[in-house]
């Protein structure tokens, strides 16, 4: 179900913690798979809890509590947008609606082109900048301000068409 090298890295990850606690690697078990598929399916997170020994709904209980698991298809670039309070009180919230007048969709939705997925998420730990978004929860983008929504999006599908996704 999951490449050899996929597997290779869980079982680094496994190594680290003693022999009866490899369930521990759950999370980073969790992002190999889905860094591999791209998504978490049922049938996968099941393969997870079985060669970690642990009960699926386990597996199933940190990937549905943590946003930067995907359980269900994404697009190309996933945007996570912080809207807590002090990124609300930004703008955030102004940003998200921005975000899905240009992209015609709602929060955990993907556009028909498969490109662009959105998400709201909770604190980011980077208030200062705020608002904040997350690209395919790797590259933090700070201040993203509705009136810089258009660039935003041009700059990523431009990325896109040069290299492909982040």
């Amino acid at each position: 179900m999951l490449s050899s090298t996929s597997l290779q890295e869980i079982d680094r990850a496994v190594a680290k913690y003693p022999s009866d606690q490899k369930q521990s690697a759950v999370m980073a078990a969790l992002a190999i798979a889905q860094r591999d598929k791209g998504w978490l399916s049922n049938d996968l997170m099941e393969y997870i809890a079985q060669y970690l020994s642990m009960p699926p709904v386990a597996v199933y209980e940190v990937a549905s509590f943590y946003s930067m698991y995907n359980l269900s298809p994404v697009g190309q670039f996933k945007l996570s947008i912080c809207t807590n309070l002090p990124c609300a009180l930004q703008g955030a919230n102004h940003t998200a609606e921005a975000l899905k007048n240009k992209l015609g969709i709602g929060f955990n939705q993907t556009t028909k082109d498969g490109c662009f997925t959105l998400k709201e998420a909770e604190c980011m730990g980077s208030c200062g900048d705020a608002p904040v978004v997350i690209i395919n929860d790797r590259k933090m983008v700070p201040s993203i301000k509705p009136e810089n929504v258009d660039a935003f999006l041009q700059t990523l599908t431009a990325e896109k068409n040069d290299k492909g996704a982040l």
